[in-house]
């Protein structure tokens, strides 16, 4: 996070300390290499500490202050309270020794000990992934400074949201595994693959009920509860997605979704206060960069959100957000609530904050790609078939941006979103709103070698030998997919007076969505090959890393521990299976991978991708133009359900993949003043 100046009383009694024998000893002690560097940044994790050995940049196996970042965690930790005049303080020592230590004290009894070996597990599946950025500009500093005290609100109003406020309390004060665990999670429940669904995999005993914080707790007790409010006759008003069902003042409240008295109620006087911190921060960031003429844009926006804290006025916040452009703005922000993902009856806009720098490479890819827009659209529109008619494309090819900080939905506990097409709703969306991708995400050297670790035990030598773990490859498929979001029939489009939600119902018309834009991604690559827009070899390599993008999702299970699908895995399997099907992904059962240990490989046939793209272009496409749940229903189900030859391999893929951690993204935000 970002520090604070020190105050000189505050800097004297650092001094002070320093210069006493048990600084002294801390500072003048051996080197801190007995604990490797990944090591350390696991057990870092582990104690809750925010602390990570960026690299050994001098190669002598020890951590040095110039190599210790300090991310953003629950509590403010400026990076002075653990390097000083680049030496290391006595708290940085009591943190290393901390670190040193076992996860878990001794003298547990037996049911807690069970507890928290769980939770180890579950944060032994993250691997620690800075996202680190440094500031030099004070007036950049100050302007983050805001939106990182909004973005601690966020996380509160997210919090809200999702039932779990508060819960935190409740975990014992030794317990460093489990507070580690509940700020990335976000939640008391285990979220990796392999301890989802252990029932003692739980940041707080007894393991608390999952209830959402957007309706009412009573009604939740029915598991088809969301089918119940959506049938309503009122449903459009309760599930519209800028506010939360409550029950009626005085009406009926049996527990009954579908006949109790509810009403809808806005965000905004829901979550009142919290709302009203965050109105206040961006308004005291709007004042900052008031002073810079350069930034109109962003003051902009920074002013018409604020007001949308206070009145839900989300659709001339997101006018605003529009006019910010790579041209006119360093900067790239979005705060609000947006996506519907992550609650139960995918109908509620969740908040996030996501904070970025632009990156200048986007302007490229906008230069070659916006000519041919319209071609896609229409491309799209022959592929989906009547009664979709292509439309004139409105939107802005994607924009490039360097992750600064996620917090509230953005922030995820594995993995991160690597693009999104925003708003989902209203006018901005309906003219083409505006994509990103964000480009400094797996960048680093870890998660190379962590891919091509994964690639080579599921690809056989030839393709495994073809696979460039560069980022710009997945970028460009990020920059196809969220483009995507945009063309054919998307969550705007009607069928017979009804969107999207309300013909497929919420959570298939997410997967539905996505797997409109990861096919679309799948296609376009060589289109634009044939259009002398992407050279060949490019293309292939997109392919390939679109494989290994897939294998990533099918290994994280089809659905969730509420047993919600989940729509990129859902997605994932369905392409693949339909790729495996057509013969671009061929199964090998006799050969040994690439890393000449296992038995069995995928060989992917590049020759056939165009024309099985094409395929499932039409099908995926046709689905959303016709409204064709049936259809849906069915493809869904062909690729995603136990019992088949399919699943036997989505389970190999699961055990191959899930060797290495996922990546669990920490931040950093540094200014020369702390």
């Amino acid at each position: 996070m970002i520090s604070p100046t020190r105050s000189p009383v505050a800097a004297l009694l650092l001094g002070a300390a320093l210069s006493s024998p048990a600084s002294s000893i801390a500072a003048s002690a051996a080197p801190y290499g007995s604990i490797p560097r990944l090591e350390f940044n696991q057990r870092a994790a582990e104690h809750a500490e925010p602390l990570f050995w960026v690299s050994d940049a001098d190669g002598d196996g020890a951590l040095d202050p110039d190599e210790l970042a300090v991310t953003w965690a629950p509590s403010e930790a400026p990076r002075s309270r653990y390097v000083h005049d680049g030496r290391f303080t006595p708290e940085f020592a009591a943190a290393y020794q901390r670190i040193s230590g076992p996860p878990l004290p001794a003298g547990l009894a037996e049911p807690e000990r069970v507890r928290r070996t769980a939770v180890v597990a579950e944060l032994a599946q993250g691997r620690p992934t800075l996202v680190r950025t440094t500031l030099t500009d004070p007036r950049d500093v100050e302007l983050v400074g805001h939106l990182e005290r909004a973005a601690r609100l966020i996380e509160r109003l997210y919090a809200r949201q999702n039932g779990v406020l508060g819960m935190d309390t409740r975990i014992p004060a030794d317990d460093t595994a489990s507070r580690s665990m509940y700020f990335r999670n976000q939640s008391p429940w285990c979220e990796a693959p392999r301890t989802e669904n252990d029932p003692a995999c739980t940041a707080i005993a007894p393991k608390p009920r999952r209830v959402s914080g957007l309706y009412p707790e009573s009604i939740q007790a029915d598991d088809g509860f969301c089918k119940a409010l959506e049938q309503r006759p009122d449903a459009e008003a309760l599930m519209h997605q800028f506010s939360v069902v409550r029950h009626r003042p005085g009406g009926r409240a049996a527990g009954n979704a579908a006949t109790d008295e509810l009403v809808a109620v806005p965000y905004h006087l829901a979550f009142a206060d919290d709302m009203k911190a965050v109105s206040a921060e961006l308004k005291a960031a709007a004042a900052v960069v008031s002073k810079d003429p350069a930034e109109r844009a962003l003051k902009a926006y920074l002013e018409a959100a604020a007001q949308a804290f206070l009145d839900d006025g989300w659709y001339a916040a997101d006018a605003a957000w529009k006019g910010m452009t790579a041209t006119n703005s360093k900067w790239f922000l979005r705060v609000g609530p947006d996506e519907v993902y992550a609650e139960p009856c995918s109908q509620k806009a969740n908040f996030h904050l996501v904070l970025a720098r632009i990156n200048q490479e986007s302007l490229e890819w906008q230069r070659r790609l916006e000519p041919v827009k319209d071609d896609m659209e229409a491309t799209m529109a022959k592929l989906a078939g009547p009664p979709y008619r292509p439309r004139k494309v409105g939107f802005a090819l994607p924009d490039f941006i360097d992750i600064v900080l996620n917090a509230g939905d953005s922030r995820s506990p594995l993995g991160a979103t690597i693009g999104q097409s925003l708003p989902n709703w209203g006018p901005v969306a309906e003219a083409g709103g505006r994509t990103v991708a964000m480009t400094n995400l797996y960048t680093d050297p870890d998660s190379e070698a962590a891919l091509m670790e994964q690639a080579r035990s599921l690809l056989c030598k030839a393709t495994a030998g073809r696979v460039d773990p560069a980022v710009r490859h997945m970028n460009f498929s990020t920059v196809l997919h969220e483009a995507a979001h945009n063309l054919g029939p998307s969550h705007e489009y009607r069928v017979d007076g009804r969107t999207d939600g309300q013909v497929f119902g919420g959570p298939l018309a997410s997967t539905l969505e996505e797997l409109k834009a990861q096919t679309a991604a799948l296609y376009f690559a060589d289109w634009l090959v044939a259009r002398g827009i992407l050279a060949p070899q490019d293309a292939e390599k997109a392919h390939l890393r679109d494989v290994l993008w897939s294998f990533g999702h099918i290994a994280q299970g089809m659905l969730d521990s509420r047993g919600n699908p989940k729509p990129y895995s859902q997605l994932a399997a369905i392409q693949m299976g339909f790729m495996r099907e057509r013969g671009v992904l061929e199964w090998r059962a006799g050969e040994k991978a690439a890393n000449g240990v296992d038995t069995g490989c995928f060989e992917v046939d590049l020759a056939k991708w165009p024309a099985a793209a094409e395929e499932l272009a039409r099908l995926s496409f046709g689905i959303k133009s016709r409204g064709d749940r049936a259809l849906a229903e069915q493809t869904r189900d062909r690729w995603t359900t136990p019992g088949t030859e399919w699943a036997g391999l989505r389970g190999v893929i699961e055990e191959r993949w899930l060797r290495a951690p996922k990546a669990s993204f920490v931040y950093a935000i540094e200014s020369p003043a702390g």
